[in-house]
């Protein structure tokens, strides 16, 4: 079975060890054509704590850890942090 990916920024990271990742997903319009742009939110698992608002981040799917949180934080990608 294929393992499931995403790449998105982390738009919070306010809580321990986990960070909300907002995944835009762009196709047009099945009518008009018009790019619409659709967000998805998943709460990541970050152990470390390394991951910043703003950064690109690669996440994979994973058995539950908590209620709400079944992805880790696989790599960054881009770093916001200088």
């Amino acid at each position: 079975m294929a393992v499931k990916e995403r790449v998105g920024t982390v738009v919070s990271n306010k809580m321990d060890k986990t960070v909300v990742v907002a995944v835009e997903n762009r196709s047009p319009h099945p009518k008009y054509g018009k790019t619409i742009v659709k967000t998805r939110r998943f709460k990541a698992h970050d152990e470390d704590n390394r991951c910043q608002e703003g950064d690109r981040v690669r996440i994979v799917e994973t058995r539950p850890l908590s209620k709400t949180k079944r992805w880790i934080v696989s790599e960054i990608i881009n770093s916001q942090s200088s």
